[in-house]
């Protein structure tokens, strides 16, 4: 995209009207990823003000090689977990033993607007729901998320598992399901 090269550049001479011109480029999306991660929309509002500080201190960082969008989203993703990281924001998080859950995700669109998923994701615990997100809507392995957020592997499954089981029990609180409790042929029960 040469208009958005011609913005970065901008960026990096510190021109103010760049700066504002990526900021409307790239503010909503960015704003759904801080909600992702954050309690309210107060505090992702704030993460999003603190991500962009961050983009424009270190736009330099920036080579113009892969996905720009790409590289915001990685600092948007990295402030608001920064929260976490801290010590008086540390939760504990569980560390049983984790064993992978046959929950029904795979079909879940067909019933399930993103809406109302992104909904009963944002309910989840917030150690759930960071995992959930880390691994499901960004793509990290369990070892950068461990890395990430300081705790094992293990941990960093067993979280992934329990936030999939609680989806699933809301899914069949919201849905009606077959005999055996399968989620295949649903019908809207109640709104969430």
């Amino acid at each position: 995209m040469e208009n958005l090269e011609k913005i970065i550049k901008g960026c990096l001479a510190g021109k103010r009207i760049s700066q504002e011109a990526l900021y409307k480029e790239f503010s909503s999306k960015m704003y759904a990823v801080c909600l992702r991660y954050s309690g309210s929309e107060d505090e992702a509002a704030d993460n999003l003000h603190d991500g962009f500080i961050k983009i424009f201190q270190n736009i330099k960082q920036y080579k113009f090689k892969g996905s720009f969008e790409g590289w915001i989203r990685r600092v948007m993703v990295n402030v608001c977990l920064e929260k976490f990281r801290k010590p008086e924001n540390k939760f504990t998080v569980s560390s049983s033993e984790w064993t992978e859950t046959d929950a029904v995700f795979n079909n879940v669109a067909d019933f399930v607007s993103a809406n109302e998923l992104m909904e009963m994701i944002q309910k989840l615990p917030p150690r759930y729901k960071l995992v959930f997100n880390l691994y499901a809507i960004e793509g990290y392995t369990h070892q950068e998320i461990a890395v990430q957020l300081d705790i094992t592997e293990g941990t960093s499954k067993s979280n992934l598992s329990r936030a999939r089981t609680i989806l699933q029990e809301k899914l069949n609180e919201i849905y009606f399901s077959d005999k055996e409790g399968h989620l295949p042929v649903w019908k809207k029960k109640k709104s969430i």
